[in-house]
């Protein structure tokens, strides 16, 4: 057995920590030892080591101010060194080095000063070059632009036409709606320099046709815009753009038609001008590829609007912006790049080289510079001083206002704020109170409105959410109601530019406005429901909007709605009366979709429309009789001075005009000399003769029973032929035709027919044969 004192090899047991019960039993938990407390200090009992202490510190501080006192020689070699070292860093760097704090950078430019055609003070103008030419290129815009150009031909755009190129392309892929400025912007520098024109839309043709063999939609696209805006600037022929068209469209795909609709939509202004023919081809392929159905819907829909776009004229997409058409067209310097040519790209201009006649190049692009800038310049001086010398005789004009933003750059920020805040909110009342706290301007209010209900159609099903907020809206402000009613206008007629998901939420979200009276239903007058105005898309909108209307009102409601004064009123083209043939359009369609109740009343117009139209037709009929019968009355009172004879003779003479038939057997049966045939035939004259010549229906009623009985008993046929009451009858026998299109002349002639019983034949006649103008005009009747 070893000892504890055997070594190092020995251990040392850890002892237990005393514990408060002593009962032999293990502790539930372990302890650990205190940490010494932080107020416990070692004081310094050795005063030989503080002495020493103290001295070792005095002459660390002794030494630090005698390498303070050596220092500025030591400095100034070192200062000589770190130039050289980054003198070299600099020439020997492709990207211009890492950043450089700017006493450095002065201080390296001192430096380099004291000989400007040294390597070293080239590549320093050339890094200040390309930051001067990328900033100005950021700054442009449409209002400042006119300014932006002669700070840019400032700087040396010969030697520097790589930096701008690749500048101006990167500006441009990063916000393409800058493009028609940019695009200005190059077309003045090419105008005055126009190697850097050719060397930009070489870069852009190389820059598309290696990004539509990678298949890069996002750089095809910013190419094809930026060639676009080239060619309606003339920098480039429109040649090419008609190849580029060829190549999207030889094998469509998605994107390439895509791509393609972009292109045509910035160009087809100007092909449409200068390339007619062209054009119409182009087009001719869009509705090939449209009808094979080889692409997806949504592209589809793109070119049914690249076709509208189209109709319109490209309204929205003219050749050259307000503002930005800057240079004459003699001016201007077109470079013909072909698609399928070897081309320069002169990749090496954007890498600083050393140039050994750096400074007869300045001071080439100096009188270069001159000759540009030098008239205006010189004419700008002349104004001015014409000005102050006016000063005195002409008041000062007034300033100008505030810049004007035609960038729509705050317009897109608050559409981007309305969008974060409705997309941020828990329920539509928070969507509200946050949206009324948001800055609008007057007049800005339908964008506000706008952005809702585009936020509500890119939804996958429609929300209430959209609907509530509208409706909130609408309680809250007149102005906002307006705006709501204003925007249902605009969106039925714009509505076939949605996809049907879109289209759907738009019509829920207008039902459910309407079906609360948030908006006045007068806003239906826009709806033309015929087959003419209206479209596949207008119908699925009424449709889906009536479907809206029918599961919150209730089919009941509904129509009761339909048929107040005003909303009947404001619905005369949604359900139309005035041709049957929109008529019956419109109630097939509500028929179809489940509303045939509201049909109720076209369906009773359709029925009674062919006696209306009967009946406007005789009463034209009856004004044309009127006008005849005027003029025919002026001739009677002119013939009724002649004697009885003409006028027996002239009733003789319409006899047979009257009946033709009738004469004959009248004449058989007078032979014979037997009454009764006669009267049988005379009881059933012919409706029209009695009822022109009697002179009012009430007469007929009362004068006699049957007309028989007065011709068996009349003495005479002289007496029927009696030239007093003829003329009379003449006179007004016109008056009396409208009465054959009334509905009593039946039953008189029923009557007629058949004698009441229990009379004779001639008692009847007796008692009123008394008065010979009255039974003349009886007479008349059988002839007429």
């Amino acid at each position: 057995m070893s000892s504890p004192n055997d070594g190092p090899s020995s251990k040392r047991k850890r002892s237990d920590s005393p514990s408060p019960q002593d009962d032999g039993y293990p502790p539930t938990s372990r302890r650990r030892s205190k940490s010494p407390r932080a107020d416990i200090r070692v004081a310094d009992v050795d005063p030989v080591r503080k002495a020493e202490r103290e001295r070792q510190l005095a002459a660390r501080v002794a030494a630090m101010e005698l390498e303070k006192s050596d220092k500025p020689k030591d400095v100034e070699k070192s200062r000589e060194f770190d130039a050289q070292a980054e003198f070299a860093k600099l020439v020997g760097s492709r990207s211009g080095g890492v950043y450089m704090p700017p006493a450095r950078l002065r201080a390296l430019q001192a430096a380099a000063s004291t000989d400007k055609a040294s390597p070293e003070y080239q590549r320093l103008s050339w890094d200040a070059l390309r930051k001067s030419i990328t900033g100005i290129v950021n700054r442009v815009n449409i209002t400042n632009i006119k300014d932006i150009v002669p700070e840019l031909f400032s700087e040396n755009l010969i030697r520097g036409k790589g930096l701008f190129a690749r500048s101006i392309m990167k500006a441009q892929a990063s916000s393409l709606p800058f493009t028609p400025v940019f695009a200005a912007l190059v077309a003045v520098i090419n105008s005055k320099i126009p190697s850097v024109g050719e060397l930009l839309v070489t870069r852009l043709v190389s820059q598309f046709r290696r990004s539509f063999k990678r298949n890069d939609k996002i750089v095809c696209h910013s190419s094809t815009t930026f060639i676009a805006h080239l060619v309606n600037q003339s920098i480039a022929h429109e040649l090419i753009a008609l190849e580029i068209l060829v190549l999207l469209l030889e094998k469509p795909t998605d994107d390439s038609i895509e791509i393609a609709v972009g292109f045509i939509r910035e160009v087809g202004a100007l092909l449409a001008e200068n390339s007619p023919k062209a054009n119409a081809s182009i087009y001719e392929r869009f509705r090939a590829v449209l009808n094979e159905g080889t692409i997806s819907n949504r592209v589809q829909y793109m070119i049914e609007v690249q076709m509208q776009v189209r109709k319109d004229k490209y309204k929205d997409n003219p050749i050259l912006p307000e503002g930005l058409d800057l240079v004459e067209e003699d001016d201007q310097v077109t470079h013909e790049v072909q698609l399928q040519q070897e081309l320069k790209v002169e990749e090496g201009l954007n890498i600083f080289k050393f140039d050994p006649n750096y400074l007869a190049n300045e001071e080439m692009y100096k009188s270069i510079k001159a000759e540009i800038l030098g008239e205006d310049s010189e004419e700008d001086d002349e104004s001015g001083s014409d000005e102050s010398s006016d000063e005195d005789e002409h008041e000062v004009a007034p300033e100008k206002e505030g810049i004007e933003d035609r960038t729509e750059t705050n317009l897109v920020n608050l559409r981007r704020t309305i969008y974060l805040t409705i997309m941020n909110a828990l329920n539509y009342e928070e969507a509200v109170h946050k949206l009324m706290k948001v800055q609008i301007e007057e007049g800005q209010e339908i964008e506000l409105i706008n952005m809702i209900i585009e936020c509500c159609s890119q939804e996958r099903s429609y929300s209430t959410f959209y609907g509530l907020i509208g409706e909130r809206f609408s309680k809250l402000n007149r102005v906002w109601t307006e705006c709501l009613e204003q925007a249902f206008n605009n969106y039925y007629t714009t509505i076939h530019r949605y996809e049907t998901n879109r289209l759907r939420n738009i019509a829920r979200f207008f039902g459910h406005l309407v079906a609360t009276d948030s908006i006045s239903w007068v806003v239906l007058e826009c709806v033309r429901m015929n087959e003419d105005d209206t479209t596949s898309s207008s119908r699925i909108f009424v449709k889906i909007m009536m479907q809206e209307l029918m599961e919150s009102m209730g089919l009941k409601v509904l129509v009761e709605r339909f048929k107040d004064p005003e909303i009947k009123h404001a619905c005369q083209g949604m359900f139309p009366t005035d041709v049957p043939k929109n008529t019956r359009f419109s109630i097939n369609y509500f028929t179809s979709i489940g509303l045939g109740a509201v049909t109720e009343d076209m369906r009773e117009y359709l029925k009674n429309a062919p006696k209306v139209i009967l009946e406007q037709r005789r009463m034209l009929e009856a004004q044309s009789s009127d006008s005849d019968s005027s003029d025919s009355d002026s001739s009677d009172s002119d013939s009724s001075s002649d004697d009885s004879s003409d006028s027996a003779d002239s009733v003789d003479s319409r006899r047979p005009r009257g009946r033709d038939e009738s004469l004959p057997r009248r004449r058989r049966y007078s032979s014979a000399h037997s009454r009764t045939p006669p009267r049988r035939r005379r009881d059933s004259p012919s409706p029209p003769r009695r009822r022109r010549d009697s002179p009012s229906p009430p007469r007929k009623r009362r004068d006699s029973p049957s007309p028989p009985r007065r011709r068996r008993d009349s003495p005479s046929p002289r007496r029927a032929r009696s030239p007093s009451p003829l003329p009379r009858r003449r006179r007004d026998s016109p008056d009396y035709r409208p009465s054959r299109r009334s509905p009593s002349p039946p039953r008189r002639r029923d009557v007629s027919m058949s004698p009441p019983p229990g009379k004779t034949r001639d008692s009847g006649y007796r008692n009123r044969a008394r008065s010979p103008r009255r039974e003349s005009g009886r007479r008349e009747g059988r002839y007429y």
